[in-house]
Order: structure tokens, then C-alpha cells, then sequence
């Protein structure tokens, strides 16, 4: 079963370049070990929440933008493995102390899949989301998954994604938990819809807002607490 590492976090908005250049230059690394694909995603449209949102899930500061950004891997032990040896790679060290970020406020965990929908070629534009789950309802949702994928895919999806959280770490400053306010009772789940363009998204979620299927559709999740937003790929490498 393939396995996701995802990962929110906050860049200065005047370091784009720098960070996509760091990632880029990191891929390499990265393929060494195995990944099938790596994509960082910059802030297009990423809005304020209530409760939660993916500003608050960083600690993300004025004049900083949010990345959504995910690797992909054969198999979570393939991802394990590929881990051990990053962490004994001189090269990650080295890049390690010249990220232009603040890697403290970066949240990230591992992912098993539960949907996976379509294909990536030609992806343009991205929609991210992280929500809280109860632990026990992994297949109702993703039961609930499948059938969202099906429609988004009908209104020009290209590719949707749905993953269950299976290493999901506490963090000193932040983490997934309390990103999303998660229970004790609860777990994570971290998803992404990929579109052909900003255009084609704006289009299908306003299409699909007014499918029937959509009011009729009950979430096995609390909806006040997932975080969303859209974003532009900058990187998106295998």
C-alpha cells in the first residue's frame, strides 16, 4: 500500500524562490530513497477559520504564506527506511541549516492511503484540507472518500487523494493534533484534490455546490475543524 508524508508550513512570502529552490535541490535526496513524487504547493487562496485554520495550524506570522506539500512513497516501509537513511545523509545536514523557514512551526505526519482517484498529469492548481476523524470510523470515511472523489473527479478533478494518519508525532510548538483540535478519541486525515487549473476548481467546487448529491452527503468528520485552502504548485518532481 502506498504511504504520504504531509507537511503544513509557513514561509516569508519574499522567500518563494528560495524555498523552491531548496526543495528542488532536495528532490534529489529524496529519490535516492525511493519516493515516487514530491510536490510543494504555495498559497493561492488559504481562509481564515473560526476555529481552526491552516494560518493557526503554523503559528504562521504577518507577511508569511502557507505551503501544503506531501511525498509519496511505495510503501510506509520503504518511507521508514528512506528516513533512517536521510537522517545518516551529510546532504540533509547541510541543507538542514540553510532551510528558508522556520522548521519548528512545520507540521507534518505519515499517511496510509484510503482513496486515490485519477491520475496527476497536468496538475495546476491544488486543494488541501486536513480534518479530525473518529479513530474508529476509518471506513466510513473512506467510504465517504470514495464516493466525494467520484464527484469531484465528474466536475474536472484530475486526481483526488484521501489518507488515514498512521504516525502522526506530537510537536513541541505545533502538530496535526492541534491543528484540527483533535480528541483524544480521534485521529487525522490529510487530502488534496488536484486540478487541471485555478480556473477548473473554481468552476467544479461551484458546480458541485449545488449537486444534490453533495447536501445529501452526511461527513463522518467534524467539518468546524478541518482546515483548508488552495495552492499553486511550485515543485512537483519524480
Amino acid at each position: 500500500m502506498s504511504y504520504t508524508l504531509g507537511f503544513v508550513l509557513a514561509v516569508p512570502a519574499a522567500n518563494e524562490e528560495a524555498y523552491r529552490q531548496h526543495a528542488a535541490d532536495a528532490f534529489p535526496i529524496f529519490k535516492d530513497t525511493g519516493i515516487i513524487r514530491m510536490v510543494e504547493a504555495w498559497e493561492d487562496d488559504v481562509p481564515d477559520g473560526d476555529l481552526t485554520d491552516m494560518r493557526k495550524a503554523v503559528n504562521a506570522e504577518e507577511g508569511e504564506k502557507i505551503v501544503f506539500s506531501w511525498i509519496e512513497y511505495p510503501s510506509k516501509e520503504i518511507a521508514d527506511a528512506a528516513d533512517e537513511k536521510m537522517h545518516n545523509d551529510p546532504r540533509m545536514a547541510e541543507m538542514g541549516g540553510t532551510m528558508p523557514f522556520d522548521g519548528k512551526r512545520m507540521i507534518y505526519a505519515g499517511f496510509e492511503t484510503l482513496s486515490d482517484v485519477g491520475s496527476a498529469d497536468g496538475t495546476g492548481y491544488i486543494s488541501g484540507m486536513v480534518a479530525p476523524a473518529p479513530a474508529n470510523g476509518k471506513e466510513s470515511y473512506a467510504g465517504f472518500a470514495r464516493s466525494m472523489a467520484a464527484i469531484f473527479h465528474e466536475y474536472g478533478a484530475t486526481r483526488i487523494f484521501d489518507g488515514w494518519g498512521v504516525d502522526v508525532p506530537p510537536g513541541e510548538v505545533t502538530d496535526f493534533q492541534r491543528a484540527v483540535q483533535a480528541k483524544n478519541d480521534e485521529n487525522i486525515a490529510f487530502g488534496w484534490i488536484e486540478w487541471p487549473s485555478k480556473e477548473a476548481c473554481d468552476s467544479g467546487w461551484e458546480r458541485m455546490m449545488s449537486d444534490e448529491r453533495m447536501q445529501n452527503n452526511e461527513m463522518p468528520f467534524d467539518v468546524k475543524r478541518m482546515i483548508f485552502g488552495n495552492f499553486r504548485p511550485i515543485v512537483d518532481l519524480s
